[in-house]
């Protein structure tokens, strides 16, 4: 058997565009966790099977172990000194027990990882999956490099394998180990003390991130530039002529003046004059350069300034393009061009598009220019297509992308614009003047960039020495105005320009931003600060403002930078980070009244927001309930405060209350005509009484840090109380056809009857019309589903006799089971427990004094579904 090479790609498209070129078409594509294509073919001389297989971006990612993760029994403090593990990030994908399958029985693996230092950090990630180790020479393990997945550049990797390389990963993971602390330690700590005070925030969480607060920092230091701006009036004096069929307006050379008296005095000596005298004329010929190549940062400040696509959404799109084969790989610093690039061939794939077709051929037969000299970052040549695309093929926004795309790569091997400035100065009253005029000889490369392209104004000819009558001279009155509020571009500027995130993560933190509720996106993608972003940056800034300001966060970058390439030891970096700002953390603690003084100017305290909504069991008073963000009830007698689900309604269960702590319950349902409806209790959602609970609903996948106490908990139809009406014993009917859940009564949802899954969004649609549909405490003989009891319309009663009344198990009685329909609706409940089929219900354990849960049964089945 000839011997096997495994390649491993990061996303399935790219494993499948290589193992497309690799096999010439002829390969075999088996299913997997992952798609695996097979062929036969040759390695470093050697005649071998090749397994071409993928990840799913990051297999693996950091967070802290269990004990660390509940926020009421962790201080934040103790975050910066605690152990950090890496767990799968996508459990239910199993892609490390896939990769480990894969792998046996492979003497060789190829990495087809992006190239950057994200990709070089998953090669290793592979690398811990597959069993291969590095230096050994038994099981090799190759580096493909490669910048687009079109056959030339696939072949062209296969011959010049590397080896991947281990201190760009350690940089990534540094990166990661420095974030997760920072971030966590202070986000608990912020959204702790300030949700538990005020209730109208607007915000789940009052996230910091040594990326994001910087980025957040930007916007409202331009906002406070806008706030804090005085206008301040001044003068220009502006006398116009006409000469030869033209009315012109003069500059003057003073440009403006603050006093009014002063410029009405100059104003008044050009009118006594009357006369103006041409002074000199000049003609200079001027060049507006080619651009370089194009990079991800430029392509982000175009795609927002020009497509009004943000840089999430347009990083979306040139990723899409990218593994569709379109353009380049689109994460790149360099706008460079290597020696050895092929414009020509590059140029003859765009001369098939109609839009710009015919100028690419003319450049290919009259000759192309080199592109100017960039930046060579040593990572990826510049953004360029790869192949001929239509708007057909690609859709409408990645179509506007593409197209810029191309442009730009069109417009760096065009001629210059050569254009010719004419300047003539005047003088009259004894104060000088002067118009300028451009006219274009050369459009060059502005004929494929046209929004570029040299705005023309054509001047009479004057002649030295001659003097022309002025027609009136005006004394204008203008204001100085404040800046604009930053642009997405501008922001982009900064960020770049101060080192806050990579060429990858800079849309990530201006989007992180956005969906905190600390900038709002208006017009013109302008960036308007919220109350809650103001305020922050503000506190910030009273108590250390080295928090909110780029230096740390460059700072970090550069060590990080000396980590990726061997300068520094990656774990001597995170040390001395973390050190850093552990003090600063324990400061800002220490001096936290200095910005809770701000929230308390802003916001509104607990006590005085939301509408008297349930009864607390405990004061028996009523609780207030807040809408805004994060959802929550507070009680002011006890001044505790109770988190709900997010995003949905709630409203009063009918006055009932819960037989353990005698909450009043409430219904919380889901937007829409599939979201699902359920009870709950507001203490029991928040503080599960059952021990061995291993689901929340509301949380956040495994492997966040951020999954508990903000709108995960456990609602009724996940409690195992014995006897209690409205839990998963009572109301449970059987097993889910689709996940280890249980289907449930939906308590609200006539006259359209169904059951939910605890667990996933499945659903199942009852009779409809029936009059009352419930559970009984009988089970089915044949499978020991609950049987149910429906009382059916006496016009629509689907019994012979036109009786109305029914019961029988859904799985197993003839009539129900042909009523019935499975449908998927909305669900936002995610698993942090183990995985595995359980036995049907959301959890068990002891009670806190009312006995133990029943057991539902594990042959409990939804057989023929």
């Amino acid at each position: 058997m000839a011997p096997q090479v495994l390649m491993v790609a990061e996303k399935p498209s790219i494993a499948l565009s290589i193992a497309n070129v690799l096999s010439n078409g002829k390969m075999l594509t088996r299913k997997s966790s992952l798609d695996v294509h097979e062929f036969d073919g040759k390695f470093l001389g050697q005649n071998v099977h090749y397994k071409v297989t993928s990840v799913i971006g990051h297999v693996f990612s950091v967070d802290f172990p269990a004990k660390y993760q509940d926020w009421a029994t962790t201080d934040p403090m103790d975050l910066f000194q605690a152990p950090v593990l890496k767990s799968e990030s996508n459990p239910k994908a199993h892609v490390s027990r896939h990769l480990n399958q894969e792998a046996r029985g492979c003497g060789q693996l190829v990495l087809w990882l992006d190239c950057d230092r994200e990709g070089e950090n998953i090669c290793f990630e592979v690398m811990e999956c597959t069993g291969f180790r590095e230096n050994d020479s038994r099981r090799r393990v190759y580096r493909a490099k490669f910048s687009s997945v079109t056959q030339k550049d696939i072949s062209r990797a296969m011959e010049n394998l590397v080896e991947p390389n281990r201190n760009e990963a350690l940089a990534v993971d540094a990166r990661q180990e420095i974030d997760l602390k920072v971030g966590v330690a202070f986000t608990r700590f912020q959204t702790s003390y300030f949700q538990g005070k005020y209730g109208n925030l607007d915000s789940r969480v009052i996230s910091y991130g040594p990326c994001q607060t910087p980025t957040l920092g930007f916007c409202v230091q331009r906002y406070l530039q806008i706030t804090t701006f005085k206008p301040e009036k001044f003068w220009v004096v502006r006398p116009f002529i006409f000469y030869k069929g033209f009315e012109l307006q003069l500059d003057w050379e003073r440009h403006r003046l603050f006093d009014m008296d002063v410029a009405a005095m100059f104003q008044k000596l050009v009118i006594q004059d009357g006369l103006v005298g041409v002074v000199a004329v000049s003609e200079k010929h001027e060049t507006k350069g080619r651009p370089s190549g194009l990079n991800t940062v430029n392509l982000l400040k175009v795609a927002s300034a020009s497509l009004g696509f943000g840089p999430h959404l347009a990083m979306q799109l040139a990723e899409r393009l990218y593994t569709q084969g379109f353009i380049s790989y689109p994460r790149t610093e360099s706008t460079s061009y290597p020696s050895s690039f092929d414009f020509r061939a590059t140029l003859s794939t765009l001369a098939n598009i109609p839009m710009w077709g015919d100028y690419v051929k003319t450049l290919l037969a009259e000759g192309y220019h080199k592109p100017r000299s960039g930046t060579d970052a040593g990572d990826h040549p510049p953004i360029t297509p790869m192949r001929s695309a239509t708007e057909d093929m690609i859709g409408g926004d990645s179509w506007r992308l593409y197209q810029y795309v191309c442009q730009h790569f069109i417009g760096t091997v065009s001629p210059d614009c050569k254009y010719i400035r004419t300047k003539v100065e005047f003088s009259v009253g004894g104060e000088l003047f002067h118009c300028t005029g451009q006219r274009v000889t050369v459009k060059g490369f502005t004929s494929i960039m046209p929004w570029l392209a040299v705005n023309e104004k054509t001047l009479p000819q004057f002649v030295k020495g001659e003097r022309i009558e002025v027609s009136n001279v005006d004394l204008h009155e203008g204001s100085t105005s404040a800046p604009d509020y930053l642009s997405e571009s501008e922001l982009i500027s900064l960020m770049e320009k101060y080192g806050i995130g990579t060429d990858a993560s800079i849309p990530v933190h201006i989007n992180n931003i956005c969906e905190r509720n600390y900038v709002q996106v208006q017009g013109g993608r302008k960036l308007v600060p919220t109350a809650l972003g103001i305020t922050l940056v503000r506190g910030y800034q009273c108590i250390d403002p080295d928090l909110s300001l780029p230096d740390i966060r460059s700072f970090i970058e550069q060590q990080i930078t000396l980590v990726a390439k061997g300068q520094a030891d990656h774990s001597l970096v995170v040390r001395h980070v973390i050190q850093q700002f552990k003090q600063k953390f324990g400061y800002f603690v220490k001096k936290i009244e200095n910005m809770d003084a701000l929230f308390e100017a802003q916001f509104s305290p607990l006590a005085d927001s939301g509408k008297p909504l349930s009864k607390c069991g405990k004061c028996l008073r009523y609780m207030k309930y807040i809408s805004t963000q994060p959802a929550r009830l507070y009680c002011g007698m006890c001044e505790e405060v109770y988190y709900l689900p997010q995003r949905g309604s709630i409203k009063l269960y009918k006055e009932l209350t819960c037989p353990l702590d005698n909450f009043e319950l409430l219904i919380f349902s889901l937007l829409g005509p599939e979201g699902k409806s359920f009870p709950l209790c507001p203490y029991c959602y928040n503080n599960p009484p059952f021990e061995g609970i291993d689901t929340l609903y509301g949380a956040s996948k495994t492997g966040t840090s951020l999954k508990i106490g903000k709108g995960a908990g456990m609602p009724c139809f996940l409690c195992p109380h014995p006897t209690c009406r409205h839990s998963v014993i009572t109301q449970g009917v059987c097993a889910c056809p689709e996940c280890s859940g249980t289907l449930v009564l939906d308590p609200v949802s006539a006259p359209k009857w169904r059951l939910y899954c605890n667990m996933c969004s499945c659903l199942v649609f009852l009779p409809e019309a029936a009059h009352r549909i419930s559970t009984t405490e009988e089970r089915c003989v044949e499978c020991e589903s609950k049987i149910i009891e429906v009382d059916f319309n006496k016009k629509t009663t689907p019994l012979e006799d036109g009786s109305t009344l029914h019961r029988g198990c859904i799985l197993c009685d003839e009539l129900l089971h042909s009523l019935v329909e499975v449908k998927h609706g909305k669900s936002f409940l995610k698993r942090t427990g183990g995985r595995g089929r359980g036995n049907g219900k959301g959890g068990r354990g002891r009670g806190r004094g009312r006995g133990g849960a029943g057991k539902l049964d594990p042959k409990m089945s939804f057989r023929d579904f």
